[in-house]
């Protein structure tokens, strides 16, 4: 008998209590009680009459689905990689090994991945993520590095199984962006990125320096949840707010409506809200509100305070000493996290999206409290 399915039997036996603690972190029974009275929701004359309304149920719904299901998936393949290991018990078998060992490894993934969703317990972490960048202290080069992390969550999101749209895009004069706003959307995007929030500092041999000189420039990243319209009792009066129109300009050579169909919203606590995602400047607007609203509400749940304005001013400035994650591409390759240590010397990846060991690791500190000292 091969003694590589002994020890795989003891690992499945090892991992059968922490497989049973994820059914209740997701609250595997609550669940389906919730998912009886949806469904009789459903069922009700009338469902269909609000569509906004039964499209919300319809979400809640398989997102309910969603998550029974995926857990039975693993509790069905820790039964059948427990019956090949008793099979190949019985009849000495080997051949059934690297079905069992490809069967271990995505179970353990798919362990580790849901055991992640059960840390984002916060109040707006399952909402979608309203996810912004900043050109800061650098010029040209900062506008660059703000466009490549631009790039770099962009393709996250989409390898991520996240869908994003982009409601502002301010293109720089040489290269690069000066700004830029995208609505992140699925099921917990906030609670996955609200640890990119911060500044984030590039060291590199700049491409726009012609004596090859190394340069250190810095972006920011700012992470909110988009907030319903119904979740929070909170007004936005016509009087708080200036409102200007401007002409849209495209991300990456994107058709856009070249009138003056953009709107930017400047709220008196100082916070500033752009769309142009939108052809009709009435719907720009509407959406700005709703980015404005969940950004005054998302300080005020943060902040625990009443009076936004006073709170705007302590944000951290765009500059050497305030980042969350240093990029190193010279005279070394190494992405570090100065708050939870992550880090890789894979900068390539990282750049291409590869960032889920930076957002586990941020939810594990977040959860245990272990973070790394400055």
């Amino acid at each position: 008998m091969n003694i590589e399915f002994d020890s795989y039997k003891q690992k499945l036996n090892d991992i059968r209590p922490a497989l049973l603690g994820l059914a209740e972190s997701l609250n595997l029974e609550g669940l389906k009680n919730e998912l009886e009275r949806l469904h009789a929701m459903q069922e009700a004359p009338g469902f269909w009459d609000d569509p906004e309304k039964s499209q919300k149920i319809v979400m809640q719904t398989r997102q309910a689905e969603t998550k029974i299901e995926r857990y039975k998936k693993m509790e069905a393949l820790w039964d059948d990689l427990m019956t090949i290991c008793e099979m190949a018990e019985e009849e000495d078998d080997d051949s059934m090994l690297p079905e069992l060992k490809e069967g271990f490894e995505t179970l353990s993934r798919d362990m580790e991945s849901c055991r992640l969703q059960t840390l984002l317990t916060g109040k707006y972490d399952k909402n979608n993520a309203l996810m912004s960048f900043q050109a800061g202290a650098g010029g040209t080069e900062a506008q660059d590095w703000c466009q490549m992390l631009y790039r770099m969550y962009t393709r996250w999101a989409e390898r991520s199984g996240f869908t994003y749209q982009i409601m502002d895009y301010q293109e720089a004069d040489e290269a690069g962006l000066k700004s830029a706003t995208i609505l992140v959307t699925g099921e917990n995007a906030y609670g996955f990125l609200k640890g990119e929030n911060g500044v984030h500092r590039l060291v590199r041999v700049s491409p726009f320096d012609a004596n090859a000189r190394r340069q250190t420039s810095f972006s920011a990243v700012e992470v909110i949840p988009e907030i319903d319209d119904e979740s929070e009792d909170f007004e936005i009066r016509p009087e708080d707010y200036e409102m200007q129109v401007y002409r849209s300009s495209g991300a990456g050579g994107q058709k856009v409506n070249k009138t003056s169909s953009a709107v930017r919203l400047i709220h008196k606590s100082g916070i500033v809200v752009s769309c142009q995602t939108e052809r009709s400047q009435f719907q720009n607007k509407e959406t700005c509100l709703r980015m404005l609203r969940s950004k005054l509400v998302e300080i005020r749940e943060r902040e625990h305070l009443a009076n936004i304005a006073d709170i705007k001013g302590v944000q951290q400035k765009i500059e050497w000493g305030s980042q969350i994650r240093n990029y190193v591409f010279m005279p070394y390759t190494l992405v570090k996290d100065t708050r939870t240590g992550c880090e890789t010397s894979n900068v390539n990846a990282v750049m291409d999206g590869a960032l889920d060991p930076f957002i586990e690791s941020y939810l594990n500190c977040l959860a245990t409290g272990n973070w790394v000292q400055k």
